[in-house]
């Protein structure tokens, strides 16, 4: 690594600011800003619709975000009509600011409130870079030269404001501050403040953004508490925070912040955003409530929310993300599973106000999740999740919901019948045995396909209690062809009604597995078939379930 051409960019503050070191935690929730509809939204590979954008609107306000940026009506004509429809059809609630972005220029400031006509509250967020890389590589310009166009984008703010109908707030940020000389930043900062002239009832909002995460999260705490103590006209001025996480401390840095003194966040859902992406505000609300501390959102539904997140995003939430990933509140290792089932038992018995069991930190179910952990014991009275779960995280399969459902209640009678519990090896060797590649009484020990006429044509050697025929047939597809094959040859009225596949593991040497859900007779039947190659597993679970079917009719 050449971290010989790295140096530190970042800026202490002149005097030590370290009081918020002695703070234990936050104590309550700061004003939450949603940048998902314009941070978010331009870091996404294909950027929201307008009807997406509404949607995604409304699953903000629902979550219970008051202020919530909407765009940059100045950059393009679907920014533009997004704010002009919340607008023209009454989409934001009253005690809903909506925010926009502007760049401290005449023509875009001017743009911007026209596209803001008639708005009920909203906030104007400008903007320009002030530091020292972007000042000498970028524009070529003196600090006096930079602090005049923050200047004058804050007259023109109040000049627009005065002829637009409206009820408007003011937000400036010196962009790159984390990269700006502290006295430097305050100078800037205190020079708006002059202009805007907040008062407690109007108050402006100062935005501290770690446009580029540069240092410990530390020294942006202490940056922040020097321009807190520092800010003209403290009283009158919300301190807003924007952190990146280029080192991967977003987090941490908005907590710390938090500390020093900062009144409001900007972020996104599971923080998407440009490069390493914001600060993620699901991680900070639930961190407070974590605390005992009521963030104002409403994350009860968890699920939901990374359903409509993904769907309109195209992005994933991963696993492990905090709170969020489907696997964050499973345990794999057999101490952890022994001790969260102990615990569960134990706060049962006590009835315990507060929640406090091993290696879970927050209660699963007030995130909208089922309480599930790798200490799953089948029984006779064990439901299909469990079984599911326990195929699926012990040995990879993942059973479609109808299957698992029909597993549940094979397995829970054999359960039944022995009169034992079911370990997982139990349930593994009685899926395999009487679902996964049953090749008895009939099985397909050769095929080959071709094509004719945008049909695939299927010759197979079928094995049928010692009897070997040659068949052929025709299909819509591959399957369809066997399919079709066996139902002729059998004289099996079958249809298939979902067919599903996965890989075991990732790799070139992984296998496929298929699964296969026919109706016969009224009834329904799986399959499950398990090959290097997809094709050959999914001809083996269409003929796992019809020797299924022809044990049960005796053939």
């Amino acid at each position: 690594m050449k971290h010989h051409k790295y140096k530190r960019g970042y800026f202490v503050p002149p005097t030590k600011s370290l009081e918020w070191s002695e703070k234990e935690y936050i104590e309550k929730a700061p004003i939450w800003c949603s940048v998902d509809l314009r941070d978010g939204n331009q870091a996404l590979i294909t950027p929201m619709s307008l009807a997406e954008k509404i949607e995604f609107f409304k699953l903000l306000v629902q979550i219970g975000f008051k202020e919530i940026e909407v765009g940059f009506p100045a950059a393009s004509q679907t920014e533009y009509q997004f704010l002009r429809t919340l607008v023209e059809e009454n989409l934001i609630p009253d005690d809903v600011s909506v925010q926009v972005l502007t760049q401290a220029r005449e023509h875009i400031i001017k743009k911007t409130f026209e596209a803001l006509e008639g708005c009920k509250n909203a906030i104007v967020h400008v903007y320009n870079s002030t530091s020292l890389v972007q000042r000498e590589q970028v524009f070529g310009k003196s600090k006096q030269e930079i602090k005049n166009i923050a200047i004058q984008g804050a007259k023109l703010l109040k000049d627009f404001a005065e002829q637009t109908r409206g009820n408007f707030r003011f937000e400036y940020s010196p962009e790159s501050f984390t990269g700006t000389e502290i006295d430097y930043a305050l100078e800037v900062c205190n020079a708006v403040i002059d202009v805007f002239a907040p008062t407690k009832e109007q108050k402006v909002i100062i935005n501290l953004p770690a446009t580029v995460e540069m240092s410990l999260p530390h020294i942006y705490a202490s940056q922040v508490e020097y321009m807190s103590k520092n800010l003209n006209q403290r009283e009158n001025v919300l301190i807003s925070l924007h952190p990146h996480n280029d080192r991967g401390c977003g987090v941490a840095d908005a907590e710390l912040g938090l500390l020093a003194g900062a009144d409001r966040i900007e972020g996104t859902l599971f923080g998407n955003g440009e490069r390493t992406g914001n600060v993620d505000i699901i991680t900070l609300a639930l961190n407070l409530c974590l605390h005992g501390v009521d963030s104002g959102l409403d994350f009860s539904n968890l699920p939901h929310i990374c359903d409509i997140y993904e769907r309109i995003t195209k992005m994933r939430v991963y696993e492990r993300q905090p709170y969020a990933g489907k696997l964050v509140f499973a345990a794999f290792s057999g101490s952890h599973q022994d001790a969260i089932a102990k615990g569960m038992t134990y706060r049962k018995e006590h009835d315990l106000s507060h929640w406090n069991v091993p290696y879970l930190p927050i209660d699963p179910q007030d995130v909208g999740r089922i309480y599930e952990s790798d200490v799953i014991r089948i029984n006779s009275q064990s439901g299909k999740g469990g079984i599911a779960y326990i195929l699926h995280h012990h040995y990879g399969f993942d059973l479609p919901p109808k299957f698992r459902e029909s597993l549940s209640y094979y397995v829970k009678n054999i359960s039944d019948n022995m009169q034992k519990e079911l370990l997982p090896q139990d349930i593994c060797d009685i899926f395999y045995k009487d679902f996964v590649n049953v090749n008895t009484p009939i099985a397909i020990s050769k095929f080959h396909f071709e094509t004719k006429e945008d049909l695939f044509v299927v010759h197979l050697t079928l094995e049928n209690n010692g009897r070997t025929s040659d068949l052929s047939a025709r299909g819509n597809g591959r399957l369809d062809a066997v399919a079709n094959a066996l139902r002729e040859h059998l004289k099996l009225d079958f249809d298939i009604l979902d067919y599903r596949e996965h890989s075991l593991k990732e790799g070139s040497s992984s296998q496929a597995v298929a699964y296969i859900h026919i109706t016969y007779a009224k009834e329904q039947y799986f399959g499950v078939g398990l090959h290097t190659d997809i094709i050959t597993a999914s001809i083996q679970a269409l003929v796992s379930a019809i020797n299924i079917i022809l044990k049960q009719e005796g053939k």
